[in-house]
């Protein structure tokens, strides 16, 4: 009776540990994901993310990116721990996965929360870039030392096709209008073909007069990165409780084979 029992434990055993080395190669899939949607985020798109000037929207990146590496390290314990039976490094490995959730949860919960328009984050979005937006584009454009923003202007207005924060006439407010005298009336990548000085004429066939200029575009656009932060960063982190199921399973069953 003993000796059966020994057995089904065995069997069980062996059972966990092929369930948690395929969770371990998926967790891996998985990993690489959060790390590519990270760095995808930040590296292109980070002009846009300039024009902002808060961190709020790169911590998820970053978060997710520092996950993705955990993810990594956490893989590599998890496989050694299966092969081997140790119980230590199971219990390390289950601590780690604990971690990972928890980051993924954060970045998961803070994207979903800036985007949401509930309190204590009430109108935050929207203030945020309506004043930031109007506020770099009229002071900082073509500014000395304000190279990055002026290339995050210029790449706005060019593939969203928008001009000014709100509309064209945000323009006349401009420093660089007022300060240089210029004869331009909106900068040339306003222009709906692109052409030195094309800026001179404001006509509707000639620049980008869309309703709600670029700040309403650029809404939709932030919006969106951060549905897919926060998707990816709260589906994957359920992976992790499969996991954690699994590690806790067969730490039992090795305990029970030791007895």
């Amino acid at each position: 009776m003993e000796t059966q029992r020994k057995k089904k434990n065995t069997c069980g055993t062996i059972c966990l540990k092929y369930l948690l080395f395929l969770f371990n190669i998926c967790f891996w899939l998985a990993g690489g994901a959060v790390l590519a949607v990270g760095v995808w985020t930040l590296v292109d798109k980070s002009d846009y993310v300039s024009l902002l000037n808060s961190g709020f929207y790169s911590a998820s990146a970053f978060i997710l990116i520092v996950a993705g590496v955990i993810v990594t390290l956490t893989g590599i314990i998890g496989c050694c721990a299966t092969l081997n039976e140790k119980r230590s490094l199971l219990i390390v490995y289950l601590v780690l996965l604990l971690c990972v959730f928890l980051l993924e949860i954060t970045a998961g919960v803070l994207a979903y929360v800036y985007q949401q328009q509930c309190f204590p984050f009430c109108y935050q979005l929207d203030d945020e870039l309506r004043q930031n937006l109007k506020l770099n584009m009229q002071q900082k454009y073509l500014q000395p030392g304000q190279e990055s923003i002026t290339l995050s202007v210029d790449k706005l207005q060019q593939e969203f096709k928008c001009c000014g924060s709100h509309n064209f006439s945000d323009w006349r407010d401009s420093e660089w209008i007022r300060g240089e005298g210029t004869q331009q009336l909106v900068p040339d990548s306003c222009c709906k073909t692109l052409s030195s000085l094309c800026g001179r004429r404001d006509h509707p066939s000639n620049i980008y007069r869309v309703e709600g200029g670029c700040v309403e575009k650029l809404e939709d656009y932030i919006r969106s990165q951060l549905y897919i932060l926060g998707g990816v960063g709260v589906g994957i982190a359920f992976l992790q409780l499969v996991g954690m199921m699994f590690t806790c399973c067969l730490c039992r069953n090795l305990k029970e084979d030791l007895y």
